[in-house]
C-alpha cells in the first residue's frame, strides 16, 4: 500500500516570471522521462502551480522516506525517485517509485507507491552499516531501465574511499554495467588535485540521441576554488557515450558566485553547486544552481544552459584554471529567493518534465533533499512552463 500525500496550492497570486530564454525547451511528455526530451517552442515563462511535503520522519514500510537527490518521469507518467541515503546508518541505499498528481488548479499530491534497493555487481544491496555510496542522481534510460550517479565516498584511508561513478540499473535495482568516467573525477587526496569531498557527481541529463551527461556540483581541485561569496567556479560536464560507456567530450559549465552569506555564528560556510541538469534538447539543458547558507535558507536558479558550436572540449585540458577556453552558454531563467510566492524553499536538488496540462502547456517538477534532517521537509514543487 502506498503513502500519499496532498496539498492544496498556497494562496499565493499566480505571478508570472519572464523569462529570457534564447532556445527552445522540449521532451515528449509520455517517453520515458529526460530520455524523450527533443526541440520544441521557447519558453516565456514559468507560473507556480503548487507544492507538497511529505514530513521528515515518515515510514514507508518501515523505512524512513527522505533524501530524494534525483527525480525522472517514467514512460508509464510514474516517477522514479533516488534517495541520498549512504549506508551507515542502518539503511540501504535505495530509490522509490512515485505518483505526483496535480491540477492546473494548483493540487498537488505524492504517493510512495515503492522503494527497491540498488544492488552490486554479485546481486547484493550496498551495505547498511558502511558508507560505500552517495546516491545523487536518476535518469531514465532507453527500454525502461535507469541510470543512476553516485559521488562515492572520500576517505584518508584508501581502503574506505569509494570513487564516484555512473551506472545502468534495472527498474529492479540489479546491475547492469558502470560508464567509464574520466579519472579527473577521482578522489586523491581531497586536497592538492581530484575530486572535492562531496562536490563530485550531482546532475544527470539524457540527450535525445541517448548521450548521457553528467556533471560534478562545484569545482575539482585542478580547476580552482569553490564557489564563494567573492567569485563564482567552474565544473565539468561530460558527454558519455551510451554506447560504447566512454566519455565522448568535455565542456565547461560556469557558476556565479554564492547569492547570499549565512548568519554570523554559522556553523560553516554558504555555499552553491550545480545540482540537476536537465535535457531540453540536443545539446540544450535547464540546470538547477543550488545554493545554501546557514540560518538563512536556499536561493534556486533555474538556468538555460546550451553546447554550441563555440563550446571547447576541455577534456584535453588538465587544469581550468588561466586556460582559454569557451564554456557553455548561461542564461538566468528563474531565480526563487529564500522564500518564493509563499513557499519556503528547502534543498532542491532533482528537476525533470512533468506532465503535459490540458490546456498544452508543459510543466516541469522539482524535488528537495531533506538531509533526513527535522528541520527540513521532502518537497515538490510544480511549475507550468509557458511557451509561445
Amino acid at each position: 500500500m502506498g503513502f500519499a500525500h496532498s496539498s492544496r496550492r498556497m494562496a499565493v497570486s499566480r505571478v508570472l516570471l519572464a523569462l529570457l530564454v534564447l532556445a527552445g525547451c522540449g521532451g515528449s511528455d509520455g517517453g520515458g522521462g529526460s530520455a524523450g526530451a527533443g526541440a520544441g517552442p521557447p519558453i516565456v515563462a514559468l507560473r507556480l502551480l503548487g507544492a507538497a511535503a511529505i514530513p521528515t520522519g515518515t515510514l514507508f514500510e518501515g523505512v524512513e522516506f527522505g533524501g530524494i537527490s534525483g527525480l525522472d518521469r517514467a514512460a508509464d507518467g510514474s516517477y522514479w525517485a533516488l534517495s541520498d541515503e549512504r549506508g551507515g546508518d542502518g539503511r540501504v541505499p535505495r530509490f522509490y517509485n512515485l505518483s505526483i498528481d496535480y491540477e492546473a488548479s494548483g493540487n498537488v499530491s505524492v504517493q510512495i507507491n515503492r522503494q527497491t534497493a540498488m544492488l552490486r555487481e554479485d546481486g547484493s544491496a550496498f551495505p547498511a552499516a558502511t558508507r560505500t555510496v552517495d546516491p545523487e542522481a536518476i535518469r531514465v534510460a532507453a527500454g525502461g531501465q535507469l541510470y543512476w550517479a553516485s559521488e562515492g565516498n572520500w576517505d584518508a584511508a584508501a581502503a574506505r574511499r569509494f570513487q564516484p561513478f555512473v551506472r545502468q540499473m534495472t527498474a529492479q535495482g540489479a546491475f547492469v554495467r558502470e560508464f567509464a568516467i574520466p579519472a579527473i573525477y577521482h578522489y586523491v587526496d581531497n586536497r592538492t588535485q581530484g575530486a572535492r569531498n562531496n562536490k563530485v557527481f550531482e546532475s544527470l541529463a539524457v540527450a535525445p540521441d541517448g548521450t548521457v551527461y553528467v556533471a560534478n556540483e562545484d569545482a575539482l581541485i585542478e580547476d580552482g576554488p569553490s564557489a564563494s561569496l567573492q567569485a563564482g567556479s567552474v565544473v565539468r560536464v561530460t558527454a558519455l557515450d551510451p554506447g560504447t560507456g566512454q566519455a565522448r567530450a568535455q565542456y565547461a559549465y560556469e557558476l556565479p558566485k554564492i547569492p547570499v552569506d549565512g548568519k554570523p555564528d554559522a556553523a560553516f560556510g554558504p555555499d552553491n553547486g550545480l545540482s540537476d541538469m536537465l535535457a531540453a534538447g540536443p545539446r540544450q539543458f535547464i540546470a538547477v544552481e543550488r545554493a545554501f547558507a546557514f540560518g538563512v535558507g536556499n536561493t534556486i536558479r533555474l538556468v538555460w544552459t546550451e553546447i554550441n558550436d563555440t563550446t571547447t572540449d576541455v577534456s584535453r585540458i588538465a587544469s581550468l584554471v588561466e586556460a582559454k577556453y569557451t564554456p557553455m552558454s548561461r542564461r538566468l531563467l528563474l531565480e526563487m529567493p529564500l522564500r518564493y510566492q509563499g513557499v519556503k524553499l528547502d534543498n532542491i536538488e532533482a528537476i525533470t518534465w512533468g506532465k503535459t496540462l490540458p490546456n498544452g502547456n508543459r510543466t516541469l517538477v522539482l524535488a528537495s533533499d531533506n538531509n533526513f534532517s527535522a528541520t527540513q521537509t521532502n518537497q515538490f514543487i510544480v511549475l507550468e512552463v509557458l511557451a509561445n
